[in-house]
C-alpha cells in the first residue's frame, strides 16, 4: 500500500527512527490520551499547580492534548501502513510519558499537604516527615519541565497535519456483557465434538494388555479445544466410574521433573494438606508413588511441548506404579511429544477442525443472544463468510464471534469480514488473525489491561484481585461513580474481558476470581505490548530503551540487567537476592508505579524507598527474611496496595501507616500483639484487608469503624478470639479460615441490622458449632455460604432458609452436622462432601430427608468413605 506520506522532504524527519521495529503497545495511546487529559482536569492538580504560578501553562498543555487526541484512533488504525506515522506515535508516546509524571507530581503535592493539614497540626515529626525539601527549587523545576513538555507537546501536534488523519473524538467501542457462568466446561456450549469425546472415552476405558499404564495423546493446532475436549472426558460420568483417582496437571513449556511432581501431587486429593512444595525430589516421589499405587488412576498432563525424551521417562518411571489399566491422557500441539509420550499398543487421536456448520453454529450462540438470530438474516450471510476464514478454528470462532455479540451494525459486520488482516498468516508473527480482529474491537480503555497480560508467563494461574489492582496502579482504571467502589470497577473490567472470551478457566472464588489465558490469547498480549512491557528471561537479557513494564522470571536475573530509568513496573514473581538491584531501583527509578518482591530475601528494605513518591503498588509476599519496614514507608501517599503478607518475621508495622491517605488494599502479617486496627480505621480508602498469620492478636475491630471495606479475609490467626464486625457494616466478602480459637458468636448474640454480605467462606473453625446469629442481618443479600473444615458444626440453623438470595451452599467435611433447614426455596445448587450421615440422609431417592431438597436445580453430593458421587441437574420441582 502506498505510504501515506506526501513528500520526501517529510519523511526525512522521521528517517532517523523508521527502522526501529515499530512498538504495538503505540495502539494504547488513546486510553493514555484520555485519562491524562482527565487527571489535568482535577481540582487538587489545579489547586497544586496554581499555587506554583503554571495553572495557565498546564491549561496549555491539556488543549494541546486535546487536539492530538482527536486523531489518535484514526492514526492507531493507520500506523501500519506508515513507518513515519508509526514513529510519530512513538514520540507521543514519550512526552505524554512525561507529562503523566509531571501531572502526578502535582497530586503527590496536593496529597502530601493532605496528610500534614491532617495530622502536622499536632505532630512535628509528620510536618518534618512530610515538609517539601526546598519549595523554590520545586517550583523552578517543575516550571522548566512544563515549559520543555509543552514545546514538545505542540511540535509532535503540529506533525499531525501531516499524515492527513481524521478527527474522532469518542472511542464508540463498547462491550455488551452477558451474564457469568460457573468455571466448568458445560457440554451444551461445546459444539461439534461429542464424536471426538466418545471416540477418546473408548481409548481411555479399552484396557490394553500387557501395559499398566497407556498413554493416549490429543493432538491438534492451537485454538482446536484440545483441552476443552478433556475437560468434557474428565467429567463425564464413566471415566469417574472407571478411575477412583483423577488428576490434572498443566504442564506449559516448564517441564522441571519436581514442579510437575508438586501439581500432580497438589491435583490429587490431600486430606492431610501438605504442603509439597517444601518437599525434596525424593519425598515428592515416595508420596506420589504411595498416593498411585493402590488404585486405578487417570492423570491428564495437558499443554505438553517437552521433547526430551530423558526427562519424560523420568517422570514416566515414578508413575508407573503397576497399577494395571491406569491411563495418562496428554494434550499437545506436537506430533513429535505425542510419538514420544504414546506407549506401545496406544494410539494418538488426532483432532480435526470444526467443520463449517458446527463453526458457523458455535459463530451464532457466541454472537447472538438465544433466538436473537433469526431478526438479522443479514448479518447471519456475513457471519458465514467470517466464519469461513476461522478455518474451523473453535478458539478463533468463539472469540470473533463474542467480539460482535449484540452488535447489529451491518458495517461493524463488514469491516471484519473484509479487514486486511486475514491475509496476513499465523505463522508471520504467530498471531491468530481472528484474536488480533477481536482485540482491535476491544474499546481503548481494555487495551491496556490486556496489554499487561504480557507480563504473565503462559500456563500462569492468574488471580482476579492481583491484575486489577495492577492496572489500577499504573492508571488503567477510571476513577468509581457515585454509590461504586474501585473493586466493583475492576470486576466490571475482568467481566468484559471474560464476555469477549479472551479469559479462560475462569472460577468465581468470592471476593476473587481465578483464570488463565489461552496460550494464543498470551502470544497476542505479548505482541500487542512489544517493546513496552517485556519478560526478562536467560534468553532475553536486552531490555529495549522504550520498556517501562518488566516481568524477570528467574530470581538471580534482575542484578544481570541495566534498566531503564523510566520504568513504571518492576515484577518478580521468584524474587530476587540481589541488594544492588533493589538500590539500583530506589535510587534511579523514580517514576516506578509497582514494585513486586515476592519472596524475595531481604531482612530490611532501604529507607531511600520512602523517595518513591509515584509508587502506588508494593508487594513484599512471603519475603520470609523482612524483620522490619522503615518508617520511611508511610511517605508514600499515593500508595494503593500494600503487600506483607507471609512474612513471618515481621516484628511489626511501620509507624505512621495512617499517612497512607490512598491505600486501598492492605495485606498483613505481623508479630505484633497490639495490632494497630485504630491506625487502619483511619485510612477512609481502604476496601480489601488480609490479615494473615498474626497469631499474636487475640481480637479485632471493638471499637474502629472501617465504613468502605469490602472484603475482610483473616486466616492462621491461631490467637484471634473474637471479632466485631458492627463497625463494618458495608462488608461483602467475609473470608475467615484456620483460626482455631475464634468465637464467632461471642458477644454477638444479636444481629447486625442492614450488613451486606453477600459472600461468606468459613473454614477450619473448630470453635463453630452453630452458625452465628448475626448472619440473619443479611438477609437480602448473601447469595454464597462456603462451610468448609468446621468438625464441631452441628447445625445449620433453620433461619437460613429465610436467606431470600442465598443460591449456593457448600458444606465440606462437617462429620457431625446431620441435618438441614426445611424449606430453603430459593437454594439454586447445594454441595456436600465429606459429611458421611447428611450424606445419607439426602440420598436421592431413598434418604428421608431427600424431601428437602428435591426442588434444588443442581446437587452434589459426595461421600468420601464410599466415594460415591451424585449428580442431580435435572430435579424439578
Amino acid at each position: 500500500m502506498r505510504d501515506m506520506i506526501p513528500n520526501a522532504s517529510i519523511l526525512t524527519n522521521f528517517q532517523l527512527h523508521s527502522c526501529l521495529p515499530k512498538l504495538m503497545a503505540e495502539t494504547l495511546l488513546f486510553s493514555l490520551a484520555e485519562s491524562l487529559i482527565g487527571k489535568l482536569a482535577n481540582r487538587a492538580v489545579e489547586e497544586a499547580s496554581s499555587a506554583l504560578g503554571v495553572y495557565g501553562e498546564l491549561k496549555q498543555m491539556k488543549a494541546t492534548m486535546t487536539l492530538i487526541k482527536g486523531v489518535l484512533l484514526d492514526a492507531e488504525q493507520k500506523m501500519s501502513q506508515s513507518s513515519a506515522l508509526s514513529e510519530w506515535l512513538r514520540q507521543i508516546k514519550h512526552v505524554f510519558s512525561d507529562a503523566e509524571d509531571i501531572v502526578d507530581d502535582f497530586e503527590c503535592e496536593a496529597l502530601r499537604k493532605h496528610v500534614v493539614n491532617d495530622y502536622g497540626s499536632c505532630s512535628r515529626k509528620v510536618r518534618r516527615l512530610f515538609s517539601s525539601s526546598n519549595p523554590l527549587v520545586y517550583r523552578l523545576r517543575m516550571a522548566h519541565q512544563i515549559k520543555d513538555i509543552r514545546e514538545r507537546l505542540e511540535k509532535v501536534a503540529a506533525d499531525r497535519n501531516l499524515f492527513g488523519l481524521q478527527i474522532i473524538d469518542q472511542d464508540t467501542r463498547v462491550v455488551r456483557v452477558r451474564e457469568m457462568t460457573h468455571s466448568h466446561v458445560n457440554p451444551s456450549n461445546v459444539i461439534g465434538r461429542e464424536h471426538d469425546k466418545q471416540k477418546i472415552i473408548k481409548l481411555l476405558l479399552h484396557d490394553v494388555h500387557h501395559e499398566s499404564l497407556s498413554v493416549v495423546p490429543i493432538v491438534g493446532m492451537g485454538g482446536l479445544g484440545k483441552t476443552t475436549l478433556a475437560k468434557l472426558v474428565f467429567s463425564d460420568t464413566s471415566i469417574q466410574e472407571c478411575f477412583p483417582l483423577k488428576m490434572w496437571v498443566c504442564v506449559s513449556n516448564g517441564f522441571q521433573l519436581r514442579n510437575v511432581l508438586v501439581n500432580i501431587l497438589n491435583s490429587a486429593p490431600n486430606p492431610t494438606k501438605e504442603k509439597f512444595k517444601n518437599f525434596d525430589t525424593e519425598q515428592l516421589q515416595n508420596e506420589l508413588r504411595n498416593k498411585l499405587q493402590s488404585q486405578k488412576f487417570l492423570l491428564v498432563l495437558d499443554d505438553v511441548w517437552n521433547e526430551d525424551r530423558a526427562r519424560w521417562d523420568e517422570l514416566k518411571e515414578i508413575i508407573d506404579v503397576g497399577v494395571e489399566g491406569s491411563k495418562i491422557l496428554v494434550t499437545t500441539r506436537s506430533h513429535s511429544v505425542a510419538a514420544m509420550m504414546r506407549t506401545k499398543f496406544s494410539n494418538s487421536y488426532l483432532l480435526e477442525c470444526l467443520s463449517q456448520e458446527h463453526s458457523f453454529s458455535l459463530f451464532v450462540k457466541s454472537a447472538f443472544e438465544d433466538g436473537e438470530e433469526n431478526k438479522h438474516p443479514e448479518l447471519l450471510e456475513i457471519g458465514k463468510e467470517i466464519v469461513k476464514k476461522c478455518g474451523g478454528l473453535p478458539l478463533a470462532v468463539r472469540t470473533l464471534g463474542s467480539s460482535l455479540f449484540s452488535r447489529v451494525d451491518k458495517k461493524e459486520w463488514e469491516s471484519i469480514r473484509d479487514n486486511e488482516i486475514w491475509n496476513l498468516t499465523q505463522n508471520e508473527k504467530g498471531i491468530l488473525p481472528a484474536l488480533k480482529l477481536s482485540y482491535d474491537q476491544l474499546p481503548s480503555y481494555l487495551k491496556p489491561c490486556f496489554a499487561s497480560f504480557s507480563l504473565f508467563s503462559e500456563g500462569t494461574n492468574i488471580y482476579g484481585s492481583r491484575i486489577t489492582r495492577l492496572w489500577e496502579a499504573l492508571g488503567f482504571l477510571p476513577a468509581p461513580k457515585e454509590c461504586e467502589s474501585m473493586i466493583d470497577v475492576s470486576r466490571q473490567f475482568l467481566h468484559e474481558l471474560w464476555s469477549r472470551s479472551f479469559l479462560s478457566d475462569y472460577i468465581d472464588v468470592g471476593g476473587d476470581c481465578l483464570f488463565k489465558l489461552h496460550n494464543l490469547v498470551s502470544d497476542l498480549s505479548v505482541y500487542i505490548a512489544k517493546g513496552e512491557f517485556e519478560i526478562i528471561d536467560p534468553h532475553n537479557l536486552n531490555i529495549s530503551e522504550y520498556a517501562q513494564h518488566l516481568t524477570f522470571i528467574e530470581n538471580n536475573m534482575p542484578g544481570r540487567v541495566l534498566l531503564p530509568t523510566g520504568l513504571r513496573t518492576v515484577y518478580c514473581p521468584y524474587g530476587t537476592n540481589s541488594e544492588a538491584f533493589l538500590k539500583t531501583l530506589v535510587t534511579k527509578c523514580k517514576n516506578l508505579r509497582v514494585l513486586n518482591l515476592f519472596s524475595s530475601e531481604f531482612e530490611s528494605l532501604p529507607r531511600r524507598i520512602g523517595k518513591l513518591k509515584h509508587l502506588r503498588y508494593l508487594s513484599l509476599s512471603e519475603c520470609e527474611n523482612l524483620k522490619g519496614l522503615p518508617d520511611s514507608v508511610c511517605k508514600l501517599q499515593n500508595l494503593q496496595t500494600l503487600r506483607v503478607n507471609g512474612c513471618k518475621r515481621l516484628k511489626k508495622l511501620p509507624n505512621g501507616i495512617r499517612n497512607l491517605i490512598s491505600l486501598r488494599h492492605l495485606d498483613i502479617t505481623t508479630r505484633q500483639p497490639d495490632f494497630p486496627e485504630k491506625e487502619i480505621a483511619s485510612l477512609t480508602s481502604l476496601e480489601t484487608l488480609y490479615v494473615n498469620c498474626c497469631d499474636n492478636v487475640e481480637s479485632l475491630f471493638k471499637d474502629v469503624q472501617l465504613s468502605n471495606l469490602k472484603i475482610l479475609n483473616l486466616s492462621k490467626c491461631g490467637g484471634l478470639k473474637s471479632v466485631s464486625f458492627h463497625g463494618i457494616r458495608n462488608l461483602e466478602v467475609l473470608m475467615i479460615s484456620k483460626c482455631a480459637k475464634l468465637e464467632l458468636s461471642m458477644g454477638l448474640n444479636s444481629q447486625i441490622p442492614d450488613s451486606r454480605f453477600k459472600f461468606i467462606l468459613l473454614d477450619d473453625l473448630p470453635q463453630l458449632v452453630t452458625l452465628p446469629k448475626w448472619l440473619q442481618g443479611s438477609l437480602n443479600t448473601l447469595h454464597s455460604l462456603w462451610i468448609v473444615d468446621c468438625i464441631n458444626l452441628e447445625e445449620v440453623p433453620e433461619w437460613l432458609s429465610t436467606m431470600i438470595c442465598l443460591e449456593l451452599l457448600s458444606i465440606e467435611n462437617c462429620p457431625k452436622l446431620l441435618s438441614l433447614p426445611h424449606n430453603m426455596h430459593h437454594l439454586q445448587h447445594l454441595r456436600i462432601v465429606g459429611c458421611p450421615e447428611l450424606c445419607k440422609r439426602l440420598q436421592p431417592e431413598v434418604g428421608q430427608d431427600w424431601h428437602k431438597i428435591l426442588h434444588i436445580k443442581q446437587v452434589s453430593l459426595l461421600d468420601e468413605k464410599k466415594k460415591t458421587n451424585f449428580q442431580n441437574n435435572t430435579i424439578k420441582s
